[in-house]
């Protein structure tokens, strides 16, 4: 009130540290009834050289890191005291020459506030101001106010924010909807007391068809909520103890004719979500992923894996009825979903079913039918070899991304029987169909990278799975040229497999991944073998055909090493 620029706010720290909430809480009201402004000028701090440390009056867990919010959210300057975001423990002055204690940085706290506080920091134009500041009471079912829970709300121009925290040991639940009292003056310069909505305060609008989505940035979790509800009844949370969030990002969305985001919004029933655009997508998808998740989920991979039979055994009928049932079901909800009914598609759908249980029956019987075939050649039994030391292992890699793969490649055809791969292909990201293969395999111990490295092969093969089919539609100026450099030419073209083979440009040379590659290698040599064995050719050709096409895998492989796997050098020595 003096008009001094900064102010040393020295009940910021005592109070929420000793949880007087309602005392600090009244010091806010009463500052915002006889001047916000002032407000602004606070400098806050949870501690400085004449004080205890932060870790030692607020600890390391959640009181330290809500209180720590509202220092980087309320209004003025916040303050952070040397050594409070690593964790020091030493209190001394500025009449310390050094720090006696040999102390080393916490790294669990320092990444904490790296992920919590930070970015909060980097949104201090939203939270400096006062202009737009809002304390709110959150009241509880019973009809009082809780005084332990701070919210108030800040907004500049379009950038909007509301926080939350709990400062008590305890759980409570109640709505956030209508501010405390604050000073406003008028034209005149009287100061009148006004009043002010959460749904005034975020500038929100008062109709039922429109829906406000917003992020929690603690959690990283997407919230729904009604527009109309949040004017008439304000935000509804239940807070656990030290619980804070910080709510940013919110957008507004007209629902559509079929009421999504109102159907979406009572399904969550206040939940959040990673994403409220994909929880969107899984609702309306479940009539496919329901199914899907039939064929494609831990249980369902292991039990087809040990399905598989080797020389002399039979592989069960039942199991690959059940997956044609499954495969039909899936099919049938493609079909329902994408609305391509007709007359003759029943007859597609079967055809389709029936050609995914003749690959799988193949798949689950090829080293059966592989070593069945002895044409006495040391090159043959080399070429299965190299196939079946992936085949043979419980990888849930391998067989995830085999599997997955028959899954969903021939799902395009029941809308488009020409151009099906394109189709397949955006489905596994436009449906989520990629996310519940990685949930699978990650089911079955894969970690994350691995599970969508394995995705990123599935969606590289569904273009390229039978790819020596493709030298007929190469392009003409490489036409005559040798089948090895043919193939890396069409392949190197797809963004998949650049992806797929972690093509890099470093120092001004294009580098491909070694184990990348030889992976892929095997895939392609996998894909032309399910074809050779699935055709039924005599023994003899078969064995022929198969031992071409590892030499040209055993060429393309010498050719990599050769290349210290650079892309241009593999070219160059492929097309000599």
């Amino acid at each position: 009130a003096l008009g001094m620029h900064r102010v040393y706010n020295s009940a910021f720290m005592n109070m929420l540290r000793d949880e007087k909430n309602v005392e600090y809480r009244q010091l806010i009201k009463n500052t915002l009834e006889f001047d916000p402004q002032i407000l602004k000028r606070y400098v806050n701090f949870m501690n400085n050289p004449d004080e205890r440390t932060a870790a030692d009056q607020y600890g390391k867990g959640d009181k330290y890191f809500g209180i720590c919010t509202m220092l980087a959210t309320m209004p003025g300057l916040p303050m952070f005291g040397h050594g409070q975001v690593e964790g020091y423990t030493e209190k001394y002055g500025m009449e310390y020459r050094k720090a006696y204690w040999n102390e080393l940085p916490d790294p669990y706290l320092v990444q904490r506030h790296e992920h919590q506080i930070f970015p909060l920091l980097h949104r201090r134009y939203v939270f400096a101001e006062v202009d737009n500041f809002l304390l709110y009471d959150f009241f509880v079912p019973e009809g009082h106010v809780d005084e332990n829970v701070f919210a108030y709300s800040n907004r500049r121009n379009n950038h909007r924010a509301l926080v939350l925290y709990h400062n008590k040991y305890a759980e409570t639940r109640g709505y956030v909807r209508y501010s405390a009292a604050y000073a406003v003056k008028d034209a005149a310069g009287e100061k009148h007391l006004v009043q002010r909505t959460l749904a005034e305060g975020l500038n929100l609008p008062d109709r039922d068809d429109v829906y406000i989505i917003f992020r929690d940035t603690v959690t990283d979790l997407e919230y729904i909520r009604n527009a109309h509800t949040l004017c008439t009844h304000g935000l509804y949370a239940e807070l656990h103890a030290y619980q804070v969030h910080v709510f940013v990002d919110f957008r507004e969305i007209h629902d559509n004719e079929w009421r999504q985001y109102a159907q979406l919004a009572e399904f969550l029933n206040g939940r959040g979500v990673p994403s409220v655009e994909e929880a969107l997508k899984e609702l309306f998808l479940a009539p496919v992923h329901e199914p899907f998740r039939m064929l494609v989920s831990a249980p369902a991979f292991r039990w087809l894996i040990a399905a598989r039979v080797k020389a002399g055994e039979v592989l069960d009928p039942g199991v690959l009825a059940q997956v044609e049932q499954k495969m039909l079901d899936v099919l049938h909800a493609v079909e329902h979903v994408t609305r391509s009914g007709s007359e003759s598609s029943v007859n597609t759908i079967e055809a389709i079913a029936s050609d995914v249980r003749d690959q799988l029956e193949v798949a689950l019987s090829l080293s059966a039918r592989l070593t069945s075939v002895d044409p006495d050649d040391q090159v043959y039994a080399d070429a299965v070899s190299y196939i079946l030391n992936g085949l043979q292992t419980d990888d849930p890699a391998i067989w995830g991304t085999l599997l997955g793969l028959l899954f969903t490649r021939p799902l395009g055809k029941v809308v488009d029987p020409v151009n099906f791969t394109e189709v397949s292909r955006s489905w596994l990201d436009e449906w989520l169909l990629g996310k519940l293969i990685a949930n699978a395999l990650q089911d079955m111990a894969l970690d994350e990278a691995e599970a969508w490295y394995a995705v990123t092969a599935i969606k590289m093969l569904i273009s390229y799975c039978h790819w020596f089919e493709q030298e007929e539609r190469m392009d003409i100026s490489v036409s005559k040229s040798p089948l090895a450099y043919r193939i890396l030419h069409t392949a190197l073209q797809q963004q998949d497999v650049q992806t797929y083979l972690g093509l890099n440009r470093y120092q001004g040379i294009l580098w491909f991944n070694k184990e990348a590659f030889e992976q892929w290698l095997w895939w392609l040599m996998l894909f032309r073998t399910l074809g050779l064995v699935g055709e039924d050719k005599p023994a003899v050709e078969m064995a022929a055909d198969f031992t071409t096409f590892y030499g040209l895998i055993e060429q393309l492989l010498a050719a990599a090493e050769n290349s210290g796997y650079q892309v241009a050098r593999l070219l160059e020595i492929v097309s000599a």
